[in-house]
Formats: C-alpha cells, structure tokens, sequence
C-alpha cells in the first residue's frame, strides 16, 4: 500500500476577506479524486494547522504523473471565499519522509485580476510499504516525465482514467499556471553516458520546446539527496536553482510608494543601517611619558570586544590623526565608549589618558544634516581625576548615507592594518577618456639606405605604449615610397605619450633595417571637427638612427650641412567615434568622444546592492571563507563596494546613482572576493564569484525591481552557482520625449557610419581599449584589479568557444522555428487537414484580391492585435544569465576544458589533434550548409547566362508569353487562379515534384568545376 502524505504547516500574510481586515482560513488538496481539508483557524491571517493529511496512490509508477492541488479558502458559514491556490506534481515528490524538507510556497492568483497574497509551508512525500517499491522511470525504461506525459506503458483502465482527468481540467478555465521544484542539495546524481558526439545537431524533442515563462518566486527550501527535477506541463525546463527570485526588502522607496508619497531619498533603495562613528581628530599639551621628555601618542578605541587603533605618531606631543571608526549597531556589545590615549613604547604601551562616552546619550545624524563638529575633551586618568592633555573627538550614530562611510575604518576590518585597510574601502572609478588617433601614413623622400646599389623595400611601423601597427609593404620599390596606408590608435587623456614612427627596409626574411626615425608627441595631432574633411598632411624630418659617438665627430669635422629623409604624415584625433571598450552586444555606453557631441541625459538609474547570500567558501585553504566586494559599470563610471570581510551572507546596502543616454544599453554587476587583505603579494588574483547584467531597456520606467540574482560561473569542471546576489533597481526617466526619439536614431555616433572603421581593425581596437582601461584603473587607491576589470568588460568574448556556437546555432534554429511553424500550418492548409480553416483562408485570400487596399491595414491590424494580446505575457522580471540558453548546463568536459585553454593552446598534441578532428567535422558541416547555399544561388544566376543554352532558352521563351499573358490577363485574375492552384484539394496533388522545381533542380551550377 502507498500513501501520499501532506503535511499543511502554517500559512503567512494572507489576504483579509471577511471585510473586518482578517479571514478564517481552511486549506483544502486534491489528488486523484480524492480530498480532504484541515480545520479551520477563525480570524487569523497567519494562521497554523500542523494537521497531516494522507491520500492512497493506486498506482506508485504513474505518481509523476499526477498533480497535488492545494486551495486555501475563507470560511464564511456557508460558502467559502478563494485566498490562494498552489499546484504541485507529483515528479517533485520525494519518495520518504527523510528525503522531504519543509518548503514555502507563494499562493497563486485564480484569475488574471484576482487580489492574493501570502505564502503556504508544506511538507509532501510518498509512504512505501514493503510491497510496493518507490517509481523508478528510467531504470524500468519508462519515459523521463521531462520528455511530456505521454506514455506507452500497459494498463488500459489507467490510461483512460488519465485522459478522463485530463479532458476535465482541460475544461476548466486557467489563465496562469504554477510550477515548482524539487532542488537536491545532496551529492549529485552519477552523471549519464556522454551523448554521442552531434557538432550542431539538435534532437526533435528539443525543436518542439515552446518558451514558457518561469515563475520564479518561490521558496528555495531543498530536499536532500534528491535529484534536481523541473517539470512545466510537458516543457523541459531550466535548473530552478539558476532562476530568478523575486523579493520585497523593506527599503524606504516601496514604504513610501504604498503612503503615496513620492518623496525622493538619497539611500531609499537599500535597507536603512545605522553605525556608531568615532572621529579621533586630535590631541594636544599631551605629558612626556619617555625619559628624552618626548612621547608616541596613538588612540585606541574600544566598545566591547572591538578595539580600533589609530596609527602612532612618533615624538610628537600634539598629533594629528583624522581617522574615522565605525561600529555596526548590530554588533554593539557594549553601551560604554572608551578612548584611550597611550604612548607606543618597546614593552608596554604606556597609558597617557582617556574620555568616556555613554552611547545612550550618542547624538543621531541622519544626511542632510550638516556634520557634526569635533569638540576638545579633557583626558582623564585611571583613578576617573583630570590628567594632562586633551583630545579632539566627535561621536555620532549615523547610517551607511554618512558622508564618512567610504573612508570610515569598519570594526570587521580593524584586524588590517593601514595599507591593507585600502582595499577593502568602497570607491567611485571614472574610465579615462578614450578617442581614436588617425595616423595616415602617405609617402617619404630621399631615404638613404645602407646598401647603395639595392633598391629598398620599405615599410612603416608606428608604435604607441603596447600598441604597435605595421603597414603594408610600398608598392612601389624605391628612395622615394608612396603606401598610403591608415592606422589607427587608441589614445587617453591627458595626451602625453609619444609615438615612436621609423622606416624599415626589409633585407633578408628576419632581417630588417631601420633607415629613419621619428618620436612625436600625440598632442601633434589635432581634433578633427568635420566628420567630411580630413587635416592637411604634414611633412617630418626623419633622424638617423642611433647615430654612433664617433660618426658624430666625423660630420662635425667634416661640417657638411644637415640633410634628412622626410615622411609625409596626416594626424587627426576622431573624437566624434565612441571608443568601444565592451561589447556592442552589452554595451553600457555609446557616447562620442567629444563632449559637445554628445546628446542630453534622458533619466537616471539607480542600483541598490542590498546583500548576497549562499555564497561559497572560497578560501578554505586558509581557514577563512570569503571576503567579497561587488563592481558595477555602467557608462564610464565604475563602483566598488566595501569588502565585507570572512562572511558568506554579507550585506552592502549601498546605493549608486548613473545618468542615462540612451535606454539600450546595459549595466554590469560583478561580485569577486578580495585576494589581497592579508598583504598578499601583487601576482594574487581577486577570485571571480559571478556576475549579473541588466539591459535598461528591459524595465519599466519608476519602477522597483528587487531580485536575487544567481551568480553561476563557468568552470573547466563545469557549471557551479557560487551564490545569490539581492539588487534593487531603478529606472527613471526625465525626458520622455528625447527618449522615444532615441529609437529612431542610430545606435552609434554618426561618425561610425559616415566613415567606418574597417572590421579587421574593431576587434583589435576594442582590446587596445580594455587594455587602457584596466591599466588605468589598476593604478588607482585602492586599485580595482586588471582580473576584475577584464572580467566586466568580457575580454576573451570573441575566443573561439564550442559551446557558444551550439548556443548561437541554437538561438539561430529557434528563431528559424517560427517560420518552419508558418510553413507547417500552409502546408496542413494545402492539404486541408482543417476544411473548416482552408475554406477560412479561400475567403479571406478572395476578400484581400478583390480588395488589394486592405492587405496593409490587414498585415498591420494583425501585429497590434498580436502586440496587445502578448501583453498579458510580458516579462515581470529583468533578464538574467541563462544558463540554459547559454548551453552551460549541457557543455561537455572537453568543451569546457577547450573554451577555458591558452592561447596558443597548452595542451598534449594527441588533445589539440582530436579537437581539430572535431573542429573539422564541425565546419565540414557548415562547408555543406554554405555550398548548398552557393549552389542554389548559381542556379537562380544560371536562368540568364547561357551557360546551360537550352535551359535559357526555354526560360526566356516561357517569360515571354507569361509577359504577354499576364499584359492582357487582369491581375486580380492571375491572383486567383494562382492562389487556388497553390490551396488545391489533395485529391488534385500528385506526389511528383512540380515542373518548376524540376526545372530548376536540372540548371547548372559551379560545383563541378570545384577541385
């Protein structure tokens, strides 16, 4: 005998319905016929049932099958009112008591307009007595219940109780349907065979998956040892763990939206968090505690087990600290504040005075209040008497808005000391201004070479810091070349570096000689203003190189008069082109160079980085867990949070403000974990954690989003989500207008398409940019870190990557899917599979040829019909990283280890030969794919080029008499008689191709004249 057990814990924040602001709650389930409820809790929103409630399953193998209906309704003595419904199938079911866990579920909406909320506890599993064992699907060979509940399986009487379910909720109206998850937190299952090896061949299962929107916020509770199932009808879906979760934080914005006051704040998307701030500033007339009448004062702070030190000050009887301390309110431990003063001695610090603060008597400083101002305190002794010296404080309790935040020395970080302390402060970054420098090379004169009697083969090489650009060899071989050849840079301000420009004559395959050299400031080069119109060129003189001492004093004897090769030049800094430093894809920023170029902010976004959680221990070797800061981008201006310190649950809740250009653009935020507070040498690398990107015009304008957002990282081992990450977002827009107007604009400055870049030459630029970029920021205090910058700025984008290319094949089948979807219903309405619908279409194709007027208006009140009914199923949440779009939960290890390989490769040569074998097979693949589409191409090319004579003949012969046939047939007659032809009935169809197609499948193309 098997039993299904479902155990109805409590409920939370259910919707009142008795109209006295409460309800009497009840909870009712439903599985296979059969239901029972628990009692009911009257006048009670939270109500607590702790009742268990036990259903017979008659058939254990056909539980996955099958769905747990769970209502909550209001008793009102005679009819109930609906407060919320879950539904739950039975693939998620654990199959013993030990392997279920309690897990909340958010109450679902009956209808699109329906007023629910709250969440329920639950606890389900399946009983198994000796006789009967749990369902194995795959060891019996029974289908997945991911592949669809279709199944072949004997059993006639359940099949047809099954179809008699299913047609009964068929009928039952459903505008919104739940799904829940089992998440397993044991040891994860034995992984499967690999598949067998299928370059981008994707299965029939997979091209009939329809997307299907993910309600992702439920509760996250997990069943140990339990693998992790999805199920969405018949949908295969992505691992839940990596969906989205929607939240509601108490952050002042969405308190003050339900008053209706729309009351902007600095800090109102984050939670409010209030710290104690110790400002030692100064002492003075402080004793001579050494016996040379001197003394090394310093301060130490202490409020219950935390104790803050200042840095000393050596001799000197008046010092100056101006340090900030903060103490987490939450972390208080004690309601005294004591400040001591000592003298820093070789044994034991000396005890010079201190001053006493009750914090019940600490003052509130909330911003915009001004700061509050130090005051002098009189020291005292041991004894609590008046000693010498006095000391200059000021104490406050204020929250993370406090202008002293960035800077404060935090009590989780008075371990460090000062130069480590650095890193772990927040920080604003602005990128450097980047821009473009053109540098057209166009001819030299009279260059002299070292070989008189050979005739030179001259390039020109320009190099710029780390960048070096090579032209072409001159066409032309002579004392007098003309290449005519453009390079382009990537410069940043202030323009103070040097270009290093020299002509090489090439003598021998490695061997080249250097004929002339010029070094020139980059601020040469002026600002080019139109965009039609290039800077006159320029001539240089050219110097020799490294002219030896003695060849010197030869030419001084000799005062023979000065003679040098020229080169011809044309410099101009293109400040109207935006200097890509990330991918066009997701780029943050699309601006021009030139400030008087660029056009007017359109709002402003705000991100609150509330907290993380679930977070993995990422330095276990060293007996810590993980220290981890989070970075933004968006447009120029980078963030970096404070590092919280050996916590895998930390909490920021800092907020940060960018104005807005354009709406189609995106922002990154990444969380990494600080290598280097311990003093860690330079060469450590800050690990990444994951990171999150948000396309602004994806949100709804003045609206709150609050997510968590999973962190995944790929690995050569695989995919991993090393934690979540709370953000809070906000759109606004100030400029509707100009932002409407946005969308019929470029996406790129008008430079990039009056003049563009060569595509050989974006790639390498943006990579030069990054480079610039991270070098800059690297430099800064505290450094944001080169691994940190490149990972935002997604470096290695463009490397090869198999599973990126399964992922874009994918991306590019599913798009095509919708088309092969039209084709398919024109195919079933050609052969009237529905006579009901072919003769539909006959009459609407007849009505649109008698009246031509109505096919625009018709195609157009088609899409808005189409736009308005998708309405209903828009996204609710932002984008996210798709794991499973990303095909990163299906990437083999190979793969992983092939995308996460050097460059060149580090692997074994029996490695690299079996990836280039697959490789092969891959593009000998797209090879086919591209020759089928050449060879149809010279087929349609091969109608008009006697190059099959008697099939151009016959082709030019038929368009003759279809020109005189359709000049003297009327159109809407040719209209007709073509459409029915292509609607005939299938009893006029014949199973031979078409003499069209037979005709064009016989018309030469150029295959055989490949080798």
């Amino acid at each position: 005998m098997t039993n299904l057990v479902v155990e109805v814990l409590d409920a939370t924040d259910l919707m009142p319905k008795d109209g006295q602001g409460s309800a009497s709650p009840f909870v009712e389930v439903e599985f296979d016929d059969q239901r029972h409820r628990t009692q009911t809790k009257v006048k009670d929103l939270n109500p607590s049932w702790n009742e268990k409630l036990v259903f017979n399953v008659s058939n254990p193998r056909d539980l996955p099958n099958k769905t747990i209906d769970i209502v909550v309704y209001n008793d009102r003595k005679g009819h109930k009112n609906f407060l919320g419904r879950v539904r739950i199938y039975g693939v998620s079911v654990p199959n013993s008591e030990s392997e279920a866990s309690i897990q909340r579920y958010p109450l679902d909406k009956r209808g699109l307009f329906s007023n629910i909320r709250g969440d329920i506890a639950l606890k389900i599993y399946a009983a198994y007595d000796n006789s009967s064992l749990p369902p194995q699907a795959h060891a019996t060979g029974e289908p997945n219940p991911l592949q669809g509940f279709h199944t072949d399986k004997p059993g006639g009487e359940d099949v047809k109780s099954n179809e008699k379910k299913k047609k009964k909720k068929e009928k039952e109206k459903e505008t919104e349907t739940r799904s829940f998850y089992s998440i397993g937190t044991g040891a994860p299952p034995p992984p499967g065979p690999p598949p067998l090896f299928s370059a981008f061949g994707i299965d029939s299962q997979q091209m009939k998956d329809k997307p299907v929107e993910t309600r992702t916020d439920y509760g996250r509770a997990a069943q140990p040892a339990s693998q992790a199932t999805v199920m969405h009808m018949q949908f295969p879906r992505q691992n839940p763990e990596f969906n989205i979760v929607e939240t509601r934080p108490p952050v002042a914005a969405r308190l003050r939206y339900k008053g209706g006051d729309r009351t902007m704040g600095t800090y109102d998307l984050v939670e409010q968090m209030h710290y104690l701030y110790v400002n030692v500033v100064k002492a003075k007339d402080l004793p001579s505690m050494d016996v040379t009448g001197s003394l090394d004062p310093y301060v130490e702070v202490k409020l219950g087990n935390y104790k803050a030190i200042t840095k000393h000050l050596e001799k000197n009887q008046n010092p100056v600290w101006r340090q900030v301390f903060a103490f987490s309110k939450d972390r208080l431990q004690s309601n005294l504040l004591e400040i001591v003063v000592k003298d820093k001695d070789i044994g034991k610090d000396d005890f010079v005075g201190r001053v006493f603060f009750d914090l019940l008597e600490v003052p509130l400083r909330v911003p915009p209040d001004s700061p509050l101002a130090p005051q002098w305190y009189k020291l005292e002794d041991k004894k609590g008497k008046k000693a010498r010296g006095e000391v200059m404080l000021a104490v406050w309790m204020g929250t993370q808005a406090d202008e002293a935040f960035p800077e404060a020395w935090h009590s989780d970080a008075h371990s460090l000391n000062p130069e480590n302390l650095s890193t772990t402060r927040s920080q604003v970054y602005f990128s450097p201004k980047l821009c473009y420098l053109r540098v057209n090379v166009i001819e030299a004169q009279d260059l002299v070479p070292s070989d008189k009697g050979r005739v030179p083969d001259t390039y020109v090489k320009i190099q710029l810091g780390n960048q070096i650009r090579i032209t072409r060899p001159s066409p032309m071989r002579s004392m007098n070349p003309v290449w005519n050849d453009e390079l382009m840079f990537v410069v940043s301000e202030p323009l103070d570096e040097f270009m290093i420009i020299t002509i090489d004559d090439k003598i021998g395959p490695e061997k080249d000689e250097i004929l002339g050299r010029l070094i020139l400031p980059v601020s040469v080069a002026g600002q080019r203003l139109d965009p039609h119109k290039l800077p006159s060129a320029r001539w240089f003189n050219l110097e020799k190189p490294s002219p030896t001492e003695e060849a010197i004093a030869v030419a001084e004897k000799k005062k023979e008069p000065k003679f040098s090769s020229k080169i011809q030049l044309r410099l101009c800094l293109d400040t109207g082109y935006h200097v890509l430093d990330e991918s066009t894809h997701f780029s943050s920023d699309l601006q021009p160079s030139a400030k008087y170029l660029r056009k007017p902010s359109i709002g402003l976004l705000e991100l609150g980085i509330l907290s993380a959680k679930n977070l993995l221990p990422m330095k276990t070797k060293n007996g810590r867990t993980t220290d981890a800061y989070c970075v933004a981008k968006y447009g120029n201006k980078w963030i970096r949070t404070r590092t919280l310190l050996d916590t895998l649950h930390p909490r920021w809740n800092e907020q940060y403000t960018w104005e807005v250009y354009d709406p189609c653009t995106v922002i990154t935020i990444g969380v990494f974990d600080n290598c280097h507070i311990n003093g860690s040498i330079d060469e450590a690398r800050d690990q990444r954690i994951g990171k999150v990107r948000i396309r602004l015009s994806t949100l709804e304008t003045d609206r709150i989003y609050t997510h968590f957002y999973p962190l995944l990282v790929l690995q050569p081992s695989g995919l991993k989500k090393t934690g979540e990450l709370h953000l809070a977002i906000r759109f606004t827009c100030t400029a509707w207008v100009n932002m409407v107007s946005l969308y019929s604009r470029p996406l790129l400055p008008k430079m990039h398409y009056v003049q563009p870049i060569p595509v050989r030459h974006i790639d390498w630029l943006r990579h030069q940019a990054m480079q610039i970029v991270a070098a800059r920021l690297a430099r800064a205090e505290p450094p944001l870190r080169r691994e940190a910058v490149e990972y935002m700025l997604d470096v290695d984008y463009n490397m090869w990557s198999l599973r990126r290319s399964k992922a874009n094949f994918n991306r590019i089948m599913s798009l095509f899917s919708g088309l092969m979807g039209v084709g398919i219903w024109f195919a079933e309405i050609c052969n009237w599979k529905n006579p009901v619908t072919t003769i539909l279409v006959h009459v609407l194709f007849l009505i649109l040829v008698c009246y031509p007027e109505l096919i625009l208006p018709t195609i157009f009140l088609y899409l808005f019909g189409i736009g308005i009914w998708n309405y209903r199923f828009r996204p609710r949440h932002p984008p996210y990283m798709d794991a499973r779009l990303s095909h990163a939960e299906r990437a083999q290890p190979d793969e992983l280890d092939e995308e996460f390989d050097s460059f060149p490769s580090s692997r074994p040569g029996d490695i690299v030969r079996r990836r280039y074998d697959r490789l092969k097979s891959v593009a000998g693949r797209v090879q086919t794919v591209v020759g089928d589409l050449a060879t149809q191409g010279e087929r349609a090319h091969a109608l008009l080029s006697w190059r099959d004579p008697r099939a151009t003949a016959i082709f030019i012969f038929i368009a003759l008499v279809w020109a005189i046939f359709l000049y003297v047939t009327p159109f809407q007659v040719v209209a007709v008689l073509a459409g029915l032809y292509l609607l005939r009935h299938p009893r006029f169809r014949g199973k031979m191709p078409s003499v069209p197609f037979n005709f064009y499948k016989r018309l030469p193309a150029k295959t055989d004249m490949l080798l």
